[in-house]
């Protein structure tokens, strides 16, 4: 059986990165919230794209991954609100993840709409 990396390397790099964020988080705050911010999907996703595409599906691809992010700048934000008001981590997760669909309708209404 052949292992198909495009697959597995994103799960074994996620895997890293969250037991390396455990291990930062003890030393600095900051370094383990630049480990959790890596733009890891982001390399990986590009790679793919690239393997099986042309130059203007690349363009638009990172076109929409450039539009894609805000929804989950929206979720860091209520993220960063709610924790810094002390609540807890259900809550901060459940209004965050509420925050990004909302974002995320938004910009699919205003890509309908735009033609973007």
């Amino acid at each position: 059986m052949e292992i198909v990396w495009g697959r597995v390397l994103p799960v074994i790099v996620s895997i890293v990165i969250i037991i390396g964020v455990a291990v930062l988080r003890e030393y600095s705050k900051t370094l383990a919230a630049i480990a959790a911010t890596m733009p890891i999907n982001i390399p990986l996703a590009l790679w793919i794209v690239y393997a099986g595409s042309d130059t203007a599906s690349m363009e638009q691809f990172t076109r929409a991954m450039l539009i894609n992010i805000w929804p989950t700048i929206g979720f860091l934000l209520v993220a960063w609100l709610l924790a810094r008001e002390g609540y807890g981590v259900v809550p901060i997760l459940a209004a965050g993840y509420a925050a990004w669909g909302v974002g995320l309708g938004v910009v699919l209404a205003v890509r309908q709409v735009s033609g973007i």
